[in-house]
């Protein structure tokens, strides 16, 4: 059996691993909250930017006299040690812990102090000369730690979701290029509508992709105002003069970004709105990408029995007991995507609408679904363009049949021809079973050389 040691805290004492970095206040919110069985070891960003946190908050007590400086080093060398993902097994605090966030972050106090410890010759559960709450903690409070680190971690993990977009575009404006003059039969409601040209369908895809990329980084500038030096509600209570100063500076250089406190610490404490648009527009952007991967799988569809306009690369079989049939399983997964990401959104709109008071204290659940809502994105964008778009090819000869088989043309006509005449002719083909085009030249509107370059013209 293992080594143990026994930490006391108010409500009484625990037996705890002897190896164990963390503390009571950790191992208490251990066995309360066994829910979703994910720790916060899983969102690694996380950990490093409760950290960062943590490290810019010793060097800000340092600089303004709160704590002396061997014990803001040492502080500081144990973060730089979590912050290199060196200690990840010892946080052990479930994602979806219920305290509000404060067994998440003394699991981190713990952790730095315990580590604190060990680095300077004294034994891990020794708070003497570290102590969780009185040094790691000092001029802080969860309920400005954890929304500061949240957001900065979403800032970090969001670091690529634009650039995969972006690129997605790109590969919809390659194909754009490609085929800019191969006519297709536009639909509406499912039903034949108008000639149209490829490049003007994958252009609309273009420019859908690149509005989502530019307004996800736009939102994502924004997490960088963070409520850190509020403390408790937002009145900064216990945090030494100079100390806001002082650690938003610090906090600016570890992150290599440009660090704001909230206009409004009260505002800042209260509200997690800047969450919610973001996952709103990761939403719409998953949404974007569904429709378009729907796009894809009923263009491809047959190929012999459906539409068979397009032709998406064979990745992988798609029966167990269907030979030679092959699925369009990359657009079916950017479905799933978005509705996992939907999902997502819905949790996250609840939780942050549901602050009380002076705090929203369901940090974590908005955190764990923001940064699993990006991640899914930047993958789905990926494996969209690389096992999917790139090398999808359209079938120009297809395009032209189901063009000629159809009344797409007759539109084109109406202003020759009025609504009434041309709307005679499609029902007439429509009841005689005959291609529109056949009745239109039988009633002397349209020669058979003249189709293929109409088709064209009304193509735009």
């Amino acid at each position: 059996m293992g080594q143990t040691r026994i930490e006391k805290d108010s409500l009484g004492q625990k037996e705890l691993p002897a190896e164990a970095l963390y503390g009571i206040n950790t191992f208490r919110g251990l066995e309360n909250f066994p829910l979703a069985g994910r720790t916060i070891a899983t969102l690694p960003q996380f950990i490093a930017s409760l950290a960062i946190v943590k490290e810019a908050a010793a060097r800000a007590n340092r600089d303004v006299g709160a704590l002396s400086a061997d014990r803001a080093d040492a502080i500081i060398k144990a973060c730089e040690e979590v912050r290199a993902g060196k200690h990840d097994a010892h946080f052990v605090i479930d994602v979806l812990e219920g305290s509000g966030g404060t067994s998440c972050n003394m699991n981190v106090n713990e952790v730095i102090a315990n580590l604190a410890a060990r680095l300077t010759g004294r034994p891990v559960g020794d708070y003497a000369f570290i102590h969780p709450n009185d040094h790691v903690n000092l001029g802080q409070s969860t309920n400005d730690v954890l929304p500061t680190a949240m957001k900065l971690a979403i800032f970090r993990v969001a670091d690529g979701v634009a650039a995969a977009l972006s690129r997605l575009a790109g590969g919809f404006r390659d194909k754009k290029s490609q085929y800019a003059e191969t006519p297709r039969l536009g639909r509406t409601c499912l039903q034949d509508a108008v000639p149209m040209t490829f490049g003007q369908t994958f252009g609309g895809y273009q420019a859908v992709i690149e509005r989502h990329a530019r307004h996800l980084g736009d939102l994502r500038r924004q997490l960088l105002v963070v409520p850190l030096g509020g403390t408790a509600v937002g009145t900064g209570i216990n945090s030494h003069a100079g100390y806001k100063e002082a650690v938003f500076r610090h906090l600016s250089a570890l992150m290599g970004e440009d660090v704001q406190p909230s206009g409004d610490a009260f505002d800042g404490m209260q509200n997690f709105d800047t969450c919610a648009r973001l996952s709103a527009e990761l939403r719409n952007a998953a949404n974007s990408l569904w429709k378009i991967a729907n796009d894809l799988i009923i263009l491809s569809s047959g190929p012999g029995g459906g539409i068979g306009e397009i032709a998406l690369p064979a990745v992988q079989a798609g029966s167990s007991i269907m030979p030679g049939k092959v699925n369009p399983v990359i657009p079916m997964a950017v479905c799933q995507v978005a509705f996992a990401i939907g999902g997502n959104d819905a949790a996250i709109a609840m939780a942050c609408q549901q602050g009380l008071l002076e705090i929203n204290h369901y940090d974590l659940v908005v955190c764990d679904r923001l940064i699993d809502s990006v991640t899914l994105l930047e993958r789905a964008a990926t494996i969209f363009l690389d096992r999917c778009v790139g090398s999808l090819t359209v079938d120009e000869e297809r395009c032209w049949q189901n063009l000629m088989a159809s009344s797409a043309l007759a539109t084109a006509l109406v202003p020759e021809l009025g609504y009434a005449q041309v709307a005679a002719i499609v029902r007439a083909s429509l009841a005689e079973q005959r291609p529109f085009l056949d009745v239109a030249a039988e009633r002397g509107l349209l020669r058979p050389d003249e189709v293929r370059p109409a088709m064209r013209r009304a193509a735009g």
